[in-house]
């Protein structure tokens, strides 16, 4: 057993995310490629990702205790990711291995020279995962559970089954599982047969406690601009929602008030994870730190920017006294 696992034992997590920890095949292009047009590979690299992982990464860096529940294949991928994990001091308790030669998920990342990129996901060892009764137990040890859209419908499914408390006796038990915070962080049609549901989203909003979503996918889902998006999203029972708007900076929905957040300029070297950090930073500050939404979204487009600034979806995870430091400056 690792010090991690003693320490999911014994203590309460902060947050645990479930679903997606994957390998990255990162390429380093002369140029993104328009339809029938090409780019030439300048460089090439293997990293680790994954939504989930990412952002349990960010709340870890931001010194919170995190755990991940996800499926890794049978490869020298799934040893490159959990050695990661653990070296990051998450506890992978409730990260298993799947069946002999089932192919780790991975994302293949095409970036340009400005760090702006397309990203293609394959590998069946994320798509196979399911909940366990222990997994949800695991889950309900946090103080908050995390899961993105990336996540297989059957494991979203029994995440808004916990969270809205009915068992099939009727009885209720929310009181025993944590906040949900949802990322839907792409657009419907990828995914597709493959992750969450637009029925199981319609389930989700009125059971969530932070839906986040990206300008691409919200427009996907919702089929409206960003503020739009918002006003859907309170109209359909969401209290707390933000959407993400790239160099715009995004929308956040507390309430019945609409708060604008501005994005921060810096040096961009990679765009890779910006969400997952900026998704990170508003769950430290909103959800777990109790602060307003002006102070939590500043925080939280100050983490996204600094992880710009280093090459792939972690490099530049930033510290809160890093954050800190960056917003005064500001």
């Amino acid at each position: 057993m690792t010090d991690s696992d003693d320490r999911a034992d014994s203590a309460r997590l902060d947050a645990v995310a479930v679903g997606s920890a994957v390998e990255d095949r990162v390429y380093a292009l002369t140029n993104l490629p328009e339809p029938d047009g090409g780019a030439f590979v300048r460089e090439e690299s293997t990293a680790v990702g994954g939504v989930a992982a990412n952002v349990a990464a960010a709340l870890a860096r931001l010194g919170r205790e995190t755990g991940v529940v996800s499926r890794l294949g049978d490869d020298d991928a799934a040893d490159l990711i959990l050695a990661d994990l653990r070296e990051r001091g998450i506890d992978a308790e409730r990260v298993r291995r799947g069946d002999p030669g089932e192919r780790t998920t991975y994302s293949m990342i095409l970036r340009d020279p400005d760090g702006e990129r397309m990203i293609v996901n394959g590998g069946e060892a994320v798509p196979n995962l399911r909940l366990t009764d222990d997994d949800l137990a695991y889950l309900r040890r946090a103080d908050l559970a995390f899961a993105s859209a990336y996540a297989p419908d059957p494991v979203v499914a029994a995440l808004v089954e916990a969270a809205d408390g009915t068992a099939a006796d009727g009885a209720s038990d929310r009181v025993d599982f944590p906040p949900l915070v949802f990322d839907l962080a792409g657009p419907l049609s990828e995914l597709e047969e493959r992750a969450t549901r637009p029925e199981t989203l319609d389930d989700l909003l009125p059971v969530c406690d932070l839906f986040v979503a990206n300008e691409v996918s919200a427009r996907s889902y919702l089929g409206a601009d960003p503020r739009s998006a918002i006003e859907t999203l309170r109209e359909r029972g969401v209290r707390r929602a933000a959407v993400t708007r790239g160099t715009d900076g995004a929308l956040l929905l507390d309430g019945e008030a609409i708060v604008e957040i501005p994005a921060f300029e810096v040096e961009t070297v990679d765009t890779t994870g910006a969400g997952d950090a900026f998704t990170a930073g508003l769950v430290h500050g909103w959800i777990l730190d109790d602060r307003t939404p002006e102070d939590a979204g500043r925080f939280a487009a100050a983490t996204a920017a600094l992880n710009c600034t280093a090459e792939n979806a972690r490099g530049g995870l930033p510290t809160e006294s890093e954050v800190e430091a960056f917003l005064n400056d500001r």
